[in-house]
């Protein structure tokens, strides 16, 4: 299975050198390195250097978006089944320094408050056969960027990207998706998306059905368009036959019940605010809803509890395929990188749907306790890196490269030190 992946994005790349790279990086993405970042991908992969690496994700000449087309398709052909869920978020890098291309201060949920961080927007794909993330964007600031062409020419961001907010680049990505043919006839994301009209209006013109999430303070109108209402209002005055308990899908330790309730607004029977309450905190969650065709609550139910799969690939990326690893400070270089550990995952993702068992466990109903549980992404990883091991390392390697970090380290000591005198003496 790792043949034919590496197969369907080989001919992306011209020439031998490249390709080759990109299949150590791959091989040491699926690795268990300690950091996945240039320096500890060449020496797992057995070069010298960190150059080819470094080549790969800058110099090269290869297309991330051609790849990542790739990777779209082979989650596709791996992970489609029917009721496809594309489902868009954003994810933070914490960063040092301002030459990265898009780093600012920012708010970060990868932090949980304002950090120095870059900021992704991705799109993720879940089925009932698995999840992955299938397309990215690096979010480009407006003022501390776009009006500062040096800045911009020293990251290297092209003079075609301008300042959009996140819905922007999160319609471009579920576009292509759809163009390209995805098995999605949903889409649903948190309120960063959920609060832009035109990113709704676009969804209803393409005939796509989404759960999005909006804030309390949303207003609605309800009485067949008539009356407009703040969405907490609604919910505060409906009945307690209005509720439904439903499960939202399965966590960790078994189904997520919540109460649901659905309430029509606009003027035709396709739209509707959709509201979640915590049956033990009484915490209230809103959506909104829209489908070209009738559907049944428990169905709106399912598209917003898939929604936490982005979460579950977030986490899975970072952790198993190194997705925040990167050292890089060009556009085109995080792109590849990102690119390429979004390709790592998707071959995970796509083992465990091979490895799955023909009739899955009940969600409902638990598995005997001597039957082990299907086998997970972190579970295949670990298997891989016994068949995908690294070269046999000698003392002497081991030994080149600790003297390799130790003078490029030097080097970056004496560079900040003369960068600090040089301002503390205004030279």
């Amino acid at each position: 299975m790792f043949d034919r992946a590496m197969a369907r994005i080989a001919g992306r790349f011209g020439r031998v050198e490249p390709r080759a790279s990109a299949r150590a990086c791959l091989l040491g993405l699926l690795s268990q390195a300690e950091r996945k970042n240039c320096w500890q991908l060449a020496e797992q992969a057995g070069h010298i250097r960190p150059g080819p690496m470094q080549r790969l994700l800058r110099y090269a000449r290869w297309d991330a978006d051609a790849v990542r087309d790739d990777v779209r398709t082979y989650a596709v052909d791996h992970l489609g089944s029917n009721g496809g869920v594309l489902i868009v978020d954003g994810t933070g890098f914490v960063k040092k320094g301002r030459a990265s291309a898009g780093v600012q201060r920012q708010y970060t949920g990868t932090a949980g408050r304002i950090e120095n961080s870059q900021v992704g927007v991705f799109l993720a794909y879940a089925t009932s056969r698995g999840r992955a993330l299938i397309d990215r964007r690096l979010y480009l600031p407006g003022q501390s960027w776009c009006s500062d062409p040096e800045r911009r020419r020293a990251a290297g961001i092209p003079e075609t990207v301008q300042f959009a907010t996140k819905p922007r680049p999160a319609w471009e990505m579920i576009a292509a998706a759809l163009d390209a043919v995805v098995q999605a006839p949903w889409v649903t994301g948190d309120e960063a998306y959920g609060q832009d009209p035109q990113l709704r209006a676009a969804l209803e013109t393409r005939g796509t059905g989404y759960v999005l999430a909006v804030a309390c303070s949303t207003r609605v109108r309800i009485n067949q368009g008539r009356t407009p209402v703040r969405a907490d209002t609604v919910a505060d005055r409906l009945p307690a036959t209005a509720w439904q308990r439903h499960s939202a899908g399965p966590g960790a330790k078994g189904p997520r019940y919540y109460d649901w309730a659905w309430i029509h607004i606009g003027t035709d029977n396709h739209r509707h605010l959709l509201v979640r309450r915590n049956r033990t905190s009484g915490e209230l969650a809103f959506y909104l809803c829209w489908s070209p065709t009738s559907v049944s609550l428990a169905e709106l139910v399912r598209v917003a509890g898939v929604r936490w799969s982005v979460e579950e690939c977030f986490q899975a990326a970072k952790s198993q395929v190194g997705l925040d690893h990167y050292q890089v400070r060009h556009w085109t270089s995080w792109h590849r990188h990102i690119t390429l550990a979004m390709l790592a995952l998707v071959f995970l993702a796509a083992v465990a749907a091979d490895a799955a068992p023909k009739r899955p466990t009940h969600p409902h109903r638990p598995a005997r306790s001597s039957e082990p549980i299907p086998l997970t992404v972190p579970e295949i990883r670990h298997l891989l890196t016994t068949v995908l091991g690294p070269p046999a390392v000698t003392a002497a390697r081991m030994l080149h490269w600790s003297i390799w970090r130790r003078r490029h380290q030097a080097t970056a000591r004496l560079s900040h030190y003369r960068r600090r005198a040089a301002d503390e003496t205004g030279g």
